[in-house]
């Protein structure tokens, strides 16, 4: 049997294998961000399909952090009942499930929300203005407690882990870069300061939830803002993931680009040729030669059982991240598990992203037309 097979521990979590359902929006959350029953439903369907651990949406830990329509929130305890009943599907088909906590910063919701967005500044380093207030010094405690709230109320709800979102241009990774941090305070500046609020986080969610419970995160390995001077780069990474190791963080999942970053968008379009598998696999490579802590998890444009097998095999990562391979194929990695090892049949279209924003939940758009026409035949 595959290496990718083999059970694995994520802190005091056991895993059946290495393979994780990275977070993405479902868009399938109620109005006011309570899971719902076909949201519980697909993490179920999830969990029978035998991947190792899955991670939910991001969930937005205050209102004013909400990023879209129909996002999971975990911001009060009355979403508390829905996530049990999402962390029991998941359970009941012999799952494991991680809840992923974020807040939006300057990218929140404000026609949904009616609250003002904040960030680390009020506009970025080339001085364009952002629609946002910069945060004070109370929004900033404030943020660190919503987080360590939302982590109580993951473990009490049933999770297995809990997952910090610092990635892809929202709040933490906002602070993290000095495109968006502009701070002249202890929480902006210098590369420190900036992971100051991420490791302030990390902290509360730690008391939170007590030192033998699994959190995870998840971090950018570069923004691809290459034409910036002032961007987050390889070296911020390596920096926050020498301290996050030495605080004690249990795994840490890499992934890339914000909203910002052009054509190196988190999910980039395009068919992902075979040679060009793993977006992020340089930046895993660095982190392994100098990091000797948390197991590493790599996202993006992984397509092949091949290239899976291969970047843990070569010591790159320790588990195999996917999102768009499992919404076309949720069975997916049962499918490799029984010697079927042909590629995944994603096409990397985004055209997943139809049905969310139009309030439909998420699906391989593609999939279901192929199969409409293939019953009007």
């Amino acid at each position: 049997m595959s290496t990718l097979f083999d059970s694995v521990r994520v802190g005091s979590m056991e895993l059946p294998n290495r393979f994780v359902r990275s977070a993405t929006w479902e868009g399938m959350a109620g109005e006011d961000g309570s899971s719902s029953s076909k949201l519980n439903a697909m993490m179920g369907h999830l969990a029978k399909n035998e991947i190792g651990l899955i991670i939910t949406g991001h969930a937005y830990v205050s209102p004013e952090g909400q990023a879209g329509p129909w996002q999971l929130g975990i911001h009060t305890d009355e979403m508390i009942p829905g996530l049990t009943e999402m962390t029991a599907k998941a359970h009941q088909a012999g799952g494991k499930i991680c809840c992923q906590l974020a807040h939006a910063g300057n990218r929140g919701a404000q026609d949904l929300t009616n609250l003002q967005p904040f960030g680390p500044s009020d506009k970025d380093f080339r001085g364009k203005a952002r629609d946002c207030k910069a945060m004070t010094a109370d929004d900033i405690q404030a943020v660190i407690q919503a987080f360590g709230n939302a982590a109580s109320r993951a473990k009490q709800a049933g999770f297995d882990a809990v997952q910090i979102h610092s990635a892809h241009g929202y709040l933490l990774g906002q602070f993290l870069s000095p495109f968006y941090n502009l701070r002249d305070d202890q929480y902006g500046g210098n590369r420190e300061n900036r992971e100051r609020l991420t490791m302030d986080v990390y902290t509360a969610v730690r008391e939170a939830v007590g030192p033998d419970y699994p959190v995870l995160i998840k971090l950018n390995a570069h923004d691809y803002m290459h034409d910036l001077e002032n961007s987050y780069t390889l070296d911020d990474m390596l920096s926050i993931c020498a301290r996050l190791n030495e605080a004690g963080i249990d795994a840490i999942e890499l992934s890339g680009g914000t909203i910002d970053s052009r054509q190196n968008i988190p999910s980039r379009m395009g068919m992902i040729k075979r040679d060009r598998e793993g977006f992020h696999r340089k930046a895993a490579e660095a982190y392994k030669k100098t990091n000797n802590g948390a197991p590493l998890m790599l996202v993006g444009g992984i397509r092949s059982f091949e290239k899976a097998e291969q970047f843990v095999n070569d010591g790159i990562c320790d588990f195999i991240s996917l999102c768009r391979p499992l919404i076309r194929e949720p069975n997916l990695i049962k499918r490799w598990k029984s010697g079927d090892h042909a590629k995944a049949e994603c096409m990397s279209d985004n055209l997943c992203f139809k049905p969310v924003r139009a309030g439909e939940g998420l699906y391989c758009l593609l999939k279901k037309k192929q199969l409409e026409n293939k019953k009007e035949k």
